[in-house]
């Protein structure tokens, strides 16, 4: 295989099958697109889904294709934005751990949109599906740390690559062809961490899923891009990572699969609130630890916990699912984090403000991103320690299938799509063996 990465990512992808894909893996895809479709039920009818759908409508934009939870369709580019911008909206998508990359959000509406218009098999959609995953977040670790932290929103930037080979894969597109789809992706890779908790960051996720889609079917027109758009002198990762690691794109590529590093949120807020959360909820629930007898807390944790939450006064359940002081205040007086917990209407309770001057952060760069300690001292003078070292839903403690199941079963319900989740989930579980992946849609379809 060429050391080449763009050459090897597009080899990779058109010689990838489901025979070479190991079980565990092929598993883990199913995994993934049971939680996205979870999350995608749940964000259907938020305030930027009616937005966006109404602003597509009156563009004329409607046709065949299903807008997960919703009545209404839409033609192929379109429904994959919406889908996508529903998986992401409410912050409880997957993970790929350390780029935070949320793999699922971008790929799967590619894939089902794809599926609603010619026949796919389950197992060639899977298959789309693995590579695609492992492409986006192959260019994220190449780019990471610097690339985040930067500023730019790795699962837009990243994301539009693996739609493009994803959908590449759908089309048949050869090795040529989906270099050309890799250089056009390379286009149109954008996203800012500063549209986090703002409406403003679903733009950037459904592109990703729409333009994927858009580079791979201008390749197989023979559309030209460049023929180095990763490595070259003014490619993605030269562009955008400060002294990428090339060798990542390539590393065991083929044998180590980007999917086993995947993780699924038990909360409804950015990743590295996971574990304060579950430290919270712990001294809630093991030592009766309330937020009135709270003075002041100290949480120790990786600098990315300050980096993108340190948000003593949210101003909408947006900003809520990034605000450390917002999560921990919930926990401690609700002993819940759910998505009624990080909603415009929790932002204004009485409560929601009882910790913005009083939560103080300690950065342990050597911790990882699942490891929190708070220290809590309490108004009787005395105080409480709760350390959490990984927290439910990492590597390390996993969410289990019948978690996963249980995620789609409890959004499904709270988005009220009126979706059937039990059927869905069995037709996700067994998607390998249908003859049609598209099916699954009219599943998803809802009464919004």
């Amino acid at each position: 295989m060429s050391t080449m990465p763009s050459a090897a990512l597009a080899r990779f992808v058109v010689n990838s099958s489901w025979e070479t894909i190991p079980e565990a893996i092929r598993h883990e895809s199913k995994r993934a697109l049971v939680n996205v479709f979870a999350t995608s039920l749940a964000g259907c009818d938020d305030p930027a889904l009616r937005a966006a759908t109404s602003v597509f409508r009156a563009q004329g934009f409607a046709g065949a294709c299903t807008v997960i939870g919703r009545s209404e369709g839409f033609g192929l580019l379109h429904a994959a934005s919406l889908n996508a911008m529903a998986g992401n909206v409410f912050d409880f998508d997957d993970t790929h751990m350390p780029t935070i990359i949320h793999p699922a959000a971008p790929v799967a509406p590619t894939l089902f949109a794809l599926a609603q218009t010619r026949r796919v098999s389950g197992r060639d959609l899977l298959t789309a599906f693995a590579v695609g995953v492992d492409v986006e977040c192959r260019l994220g670790n190449a780019v990471s740390p610097w690339h985040y932290q930067r500023g730019w929103h790795i699962t837009g930037t990243c994301g539009v690559f693996g739609a493009a080979v994803a959908a590449g894969r759908i089309l048949g597109l050869d090795e040529r062809q989906m270099l050309w789809a890799l250089g056009n992706a390379s286009a149109q890779s954008s996203g800012l961490v500063e549209t986090l908790g703002s409406m403003a960051k679903s733009i950037g996720v459904g592109n990703s899923a729409a333009n994927g889609i858009l580079s791979a079917l201008l390749a197989q027109q023979g559309f030209e891009g460049p023929q180095f758009p990763i490595e070259g002198p003014r490619g993605f990762l030269r562009v955008m990572g400060n002294e990428a690691d090339i060798d990542a794109v390539v590393s065991d590529l083929g044998t180590r699969w980007e999917l086993a590093s995947n993780t699924y949120k038990p909360y409804p807020c950015g990743v590295v609130l996971n574990p304060v959360i579950e430290a919270a909820l712990t001294l809630y629930r093991n030592q009766g630890v309330r937020l009135g007898v709270v003075e002041r807390i100290e949480i120790t944790a990786h600098p990315l916990l300050r980096e993108r939450a340190d948000r003593p006064h949210p101003h909408s359940g947006r900003e809520a699912q990034v605000s450390t002081q917002h999560a921990v205040a919930a926990a401690l007086e609700r002993g819940t984090a759910a998505l009624d917990d990080f909603s415009d209407e929790a932002v204004t309770a009485p409560w929601a403000s009882a910790l913005a001057d009083r939560v103080a952060f300690i950065d342990d760069a050597s911790r990882p991103i699942e490891f929190a300690r708070l220290s809590v001292q309490l108004r009787d003078g005395s105080k409480v320690i709760q350390q959490v070292d990984a927290a439910r839903g990492s590597l390390a403690a996993p969410l289990s299938d019948a978690d996963l199941e249980q995620k789609l079963h409890d959004l499904c319900h709270w988005g009220g799509s009126g979706c059937d989740p039990t059927a869905l989930a069995q037709a996700l579980w067994s998607l390998e063996d249908a003859p049609d992946a598209g099916a699954v849609m009219a599943l998803a379809a809802g009464k919004h």
